[in-house]
């Protein structure tokens, strides 16, 4: 199973669309994950209408219009392992341990808000990924978002895609 893991679109602020390359993924993944901040509905309506299955969530800069179509933390059971999707976890420091208390259920954490991508693993096994943002880097040097391959019950070839 191939997954696509985004956040952070802030579009039309940030971008005026999706980049190409992002763009150019979503026909070949089974399952597109995004961890908020949308800021416009159109791009949920985009990826609701060319993914074959979206697991996504709002962020906190996302207006009543996206609020009232998405929940604040998802859930999906896929291959074999639990994933979450939820927008902000707060701070860096402390974040495996916070993350594995409040989501003691989970395999997999899929987060955004910080733009900064992050991969982790809590001592108790569950997995913390941040794509970053496919549009606006803030203080990142690159625009970023993240694929994986699911198969097994286990996560692989999680990469990290660089944007110019």
């Amino acid at each position: 199973m191939r997954l696509l893991l985004m956040s952070d679109t802030h579009l039309p602020r940030r971008a005026k669309r999706l980049p190409e390359p992002l763009l150019a993924e979503l026909p070949h993944a089974d399952v597109v994950f995004h961890a908020g901040d949308w800021v416009d509905t159109a791009t949920l309506d985009l990826l609701e209408s060319r993914s074959r299955r979206l697991v996504a969530v709002y962020g906190n800069n996302d207006g009543p219009e996206l609020r009232a179509r998405l929940p604040e933390v998802a859930h999906a059971d896929l291959g074999g392992l639990r994933f979450g999707v939820v927008h902000e976890t707060g701070p860096a420091a402390g974040r495996e341990a916070r993350c594995a208390a409040r989501f003691p259920d989970l395999d997999v954490l899929v987060f955004g808000h910080s733009h900064i991508p992050w991969d982790s693993t809590a001592p108790t096994g569950l997995r913390l990924l941040n794509p970053g943002s496919p549009t606006d880097r803030r203080r990142q040097p690159h625009c970023t978002y993240l694929t994986a391959t699911l198969a097994d019950a286990a996560l692989t070839d999680v990469t990290l895609h660089r944007l110019r």
